[in-house]
């Protein structure tokens, strides 16, 4: 714990009286529910468990926190799977789950107000009948926050097309490290520095979002959904890279491989044949006219590239359940292993038969089954690496795999994270990605913006001596094993931060 139990314990009264009783946890109990997020690898638990309702409770928060100089991790369901929410170093966590209203949907602008705490699927049945939607579709969708979404500006299938979460911002309403309030926006072309650009996607090592501004997408007037059958996985992947090279851009493209069907198909009973390699569903929107003549040059592409079986949705109830098994995979993996890492990365889409091919010899050689679901269309891939928590050389040897398939990411041009953020996670490999000059750039803007390092310490960036395992060794250091090198595995390489 940084900032001592006195200094907690002092804090913890303070911060009672403005949030409630019931709005502070502190029993070892209540805390051990918020030590890691979706990324259960890595876990610390907080010294401080907080649920503000306002702005200017998060206000009271942020400086009475800056007092005691105690770290502040902010929060929202969890559902991050590179360790973003775990509260490394102790210090508060500061849950904005009670920050849950729809302050204004407003048609004529195009335009929703929320708060963080607001649910991605909340705001979706909450613009049914609107003929408007809120396009970036995670898969946690019906879990995730808003504020989560933003602050790791998330992606999910319906990307492709419409953008990921930083193409629908508006404005955010900050609260910064000095407990002052900042509003950027919302405003189309704004003038000056690109501030909601940089907010976005910044993990919460920026500000705190109290406030969001989202734009509105109108509803397409009509759907076209299909699922294409492979024996082949490369063939798969070709024809996803030649359906854009010939100038169609569908809504979605979602890839799921040999092994993701036999789980779904466990699970839900969808009728996939157990002997395909891959399904692709792809789906095309827009005005009615000219939405069968895009589907039938997709079909064609298919069927060049060897689809086997495609099926198409002839209502809106097959459309639901052809979608139903890409939204329900990730839950189906529960029946293939105790425990699952699901790593993000993003190659270009011509590259995808290559890092599916690096896939598969990781997994032969690091003795890790991996099976894989991917927003295939846009090049983000999703390999889920299965293990045994039990088994600690697993374990490593899960770390290692997760390395390398991330380099090998950047081998093929592209990056280490799409959407699910850096987090913990990724730290070492940021600078893999970037060179020494960019993360100091970053450093500077984030020291502007928080100079006593009190926001999500540790996360983000590496520090600038160099990612190190909690021992102090450098990476690289732990050895091999089973002929897979484990030595440089994300869990304990980043620099452990904590109040200045």
């Amino acid at each position: 714990m940084q900032a001592g139990w006195a200094a907690i314990s002092a804090l913890a009264r303070r911060l009672r009286r403005i949030v409630g009783r019931d709005g502070v946890l502190t029993s070892p109990s209540e805390l051990a529910v918020y030590e890691c997020d979706g990324y259960t690898l890595e876990k610390h638990r907080p010294d401080l468990v907080i649920f503000p309702r306002s702005r200017e409770e998060v206000v009271e928060i942020v400086r009475l926190c800056r007092h005691y100089r105690v770290p502040i991790l902010a929060r929202g369901a969890g559902t991050s799977l590179a360790g973003g929410c775990t509260p490394v170093g102790g210090g508060l966590l500061l849950v904005m789950t009670r920050m849950n209203r729809i302050l204004q949907i407003d048609r004529r602008n195009r335009m929703a107000v929320v708060e963080p705490g607001v649910l991605n699927v909340q705001l979706a049945r909450a613009l049914e009948g609107t003929g408007l939607h809120f396009a970036p579709d995670p898969s946690s969708q019906t879990a995730s926050t808003l504020g989560g979404n933003v602050a790791t500006n998330a992606g999910g299938p319906h990307t492709l097309k419409y953008g990921v979460t930083a193409n629908h911002v508006l404005g955010v309403e900050a609260v910064l490290a000095d407990g002052s309030v900042l509003q950027v926006g919302p405003a189309l072309d704004p003038p000056g520095y690109d501030l909601l650009g940089v907010l976005v996607g910044s993990e919460g090592t920026l500000a705190i979002l109290t406030k969001l501004w989202l734009r509105l997408t109108p509803n397409p007037q009509d759907y076209r959904t299909m699922r294409a059958v492979f024996a082949k996985l490369e063939n798969a992947c070709n024809a996803i890279s030649d359906i854009i090279g010939q100038g169609i851009i569908p809504a979605a493209m979602e890839l799921m491989d040999q092994g993701i069907l036999a789980a779904v198909e466990e699970a839900y009973h969808f009728g996939f044949p157990l002997d395909a390699e891959a399904v692709v569903i792809i789906e095309v929107d827009g005005l009615s006219v000219g939405l069968d003549d895009q589907l039938a040059r997709i079909v064609q592409i298919c069927q060049r590239w060897g689809a086997r079986q495609i099926l198409h949705a002839a209502n809106a109830e097959e459309r639901n359940h052809l979608w139903k098994c890409r939204k329900m995979a990730v839950g189906a993996v529960g029946r293939l292993s105790p425990s699952y890492c699901i790593q993000d990365g993003v190659v270009p889409r011509t590259q995808l038969p290559r890092i599916m091919r690096r896939i598969a010899e990781i997994s032969r050689r690091c003795q890790i089954r991996i099976v894989n679901v991917a927003h295939a269309g846009d090049g983000n891939i999703h390999p889920i690496l299965l293990f045994d928590p039990q088994n600690p050389a697993e374990v490593q040897r899960v770390l290692a795999a997760s390395y390398e398939l991330l380099e090998a990411c950047l081998e093929c041009g592209g990056s280490i994270t799409a959407e699910h953020g850096i987090g913990i996670e990724k730290l070492p490999l940021m600078t893999r990605q970037f060179q020494t000059a960019d993360l100091q750039a970053m450093r500077r803007v984030r020291e502007a913006f928080d100079p006593e390092g009190l926001f999500a310490p540790g996360k983000l960036l590496p520090s600038a001596k160099g990612p190190a395992s909690p021992s102090g060794q450098p990476m690289g250091s732990i050895g091999q094993s089973d002929g897979c090198e484990v030595g440089k595995g994300l869990v304990g390489l980043y620099h452990r931060g904590g109040a200045p």
